[in-house]
């Protein structure tokens, strides 16, 4: 397997006395989508702009294309941001109001590539702007005469421009409409063949993570609980908290339909302590005494997938649980 594209190990976060990301681990590849899931105030974000170094981790590293970003002076830290772009929650509140659209997506070439004429770049944006489902014409208007949606694609355009190699969606579409997020999605997935880049993807949406993503890792309380192939994840989940995610989406079961694992109903979501142990354990229905005195580390609990969890051997095998 070729290197990975971005490699992330020991990432810690702190807001003064507040911890709110701890011991992130976890390796992105060229081409691929990673999910990231997890309740809001899971630390989802706050991995984002800390691996983007939009806020500065209290330790950790992180490798892009070999660099090491943490630690990157100031002007090679910049030669690298053409290679790292996001997509935020809010598609209007993202765009300056005071500027067109057709200036908002050559701001990019402006810094990365003063080179080109300004022919060049109304022509680059002339065709972003078609590629994403915009006519070239839109480019003198101002974000205000658009629709939510269309906010979008034109944050997608800016972000995409430069053909970066990798792209980050914090809750990209979760401030849509739900026939808007399938579009949304099938042109990000579009556009990561075509460019190839690499897509780190955040949301609470459970059913958009399983649509678009390769793999998923799973947060709570600001650590990793749960990483897996997308389908053996949805499938099977081992980490008692990605079961009790999985079981809050609503859904209509087969008539003949039996649990295979003991029933989350009475498992909340809210709650758990990082002070000692695990922080699910106050929630947990499969909690040993263990799990009050020890943090269980994540390891491999089968092949590709890891977890979080001092029982994930045993809940790869679900009738062990009930004996």
């Amino acid at each position: 397997m070729s290197a990975p594209l971005l490699q992330v190990r020991g990432l810690r976060v702190e807001f003064g006395r507040q911890l709110a990301v701890r011991d992130v681990n976890f390796d992105l590849f060229a081409g691929e989508t990673v999910g990231l899931v997890g309740e809001s105030g899971a630390g989802k974000s706050t991995v984002a702009r800390a691996v983007l170094r939009l806020l500065q981790p209290a330790r950790g590293s992180v490798e892009f294309s070999g660099v090491d970003l943490l630690h990157s002076p100031p002007a090679l830290m910049r030669a690298q941001r053409r290679d790292l772009q996001i997509i935020f929650q809010d598609p209007l509140a993202s765009l300056n109001p005071r500027m067109t659209v057709g200036d908002a997506i050559a701001e990019p070439m402006l810094i990365f590539e003063p080179e080109l004429t300004a022919t060049a770049r109304r022509q680059r944006v002339a065709a972003i702007l078609q590629r994403v489902g915009l006519g070239a014409e839109m480019a003198r208007r101002y974000p205000h005469e658009f629709s939510g949606g269309q906010c979008q694609r034109i944050g997608i355009a800016r972000a995409t421009v430069l053909h970066p190699k990798l792209l980050i969606c914090d809750e990209a579409v979760s401030s849509l409409d739900v026939s808007i997020q399938g579009q949304i999605i099938n042109l990000l997935l579009d556009l990561q063949q075509e460019m190839g880049m690499a897509i780190l993807f955040i949301s609470h949406n459970l059913a958009v993570v399983r649509h678009i993503s390769h793999r998923v890792i799973v947060m709570y309380l600001g650590k990793l609980v749960e990483v897996a192939p997308c389908e053996a994840l949805f499938a099977a989940p081992v980490h008692p908290y990605t079961r009790a995610l999985l079981s809050a989406v609503p859904r209509i079961p087969p008539v003949d339909a039996t649990p295979a694992l003991p029933p989350l109903a009475e498992t909340a979501l809210a709650g758990g302590s990082m002070a000692h142990g695990c922080a699910y354990r106050d929630r947990c229905p499969i909690a040993l005494p263990l799990c009050a005195s020890t943090e269980p580390p994540l390891l491999e609990a089968a092949a590709g997938r890891w977890a979080a969890c001092h029982r994930s051997h045993e809940t790869l095998n679900p009738l062990s649980l009930r004996s």
